[in-house]
């Protein structure tokens, strides 16, 4: 993912996984909801936020990959 320098709040990411829900696979979307009822750090939260942004967008092989990436994180 690029580098941004904003922070993104908690609110910010959980808006974007609802904007992209229906672009993601059911179990991550729902794996994803979960961890953001846990106390994450900044960094993961700006990590989340541009894994999902622009998900719908990406190409089958970047979402695949973004995938992979989204699972770590819920693990």
């Amino acid at each position: 993912m690029s580098s941004c320098k904003l922070d993104h709040p908690l609110e910010d990411v959980r808006k974007k996984l609802a904007d992209q829900q229906a672009f993601l696979p059911t179990e991550l979307y729902e794996a994803t909801k979960r961890l953001l009822d846990k106390p994450l750090s900044q960094a993961q939260l700006n990590e989340l936020f541009h894994l999902l942004k622009k998900y719908d967008l990406a190409t089958k092989e970047e979402q695949e990959g973004r995938n992979e990436k989204l699972q770590l994180l819920v693990k």
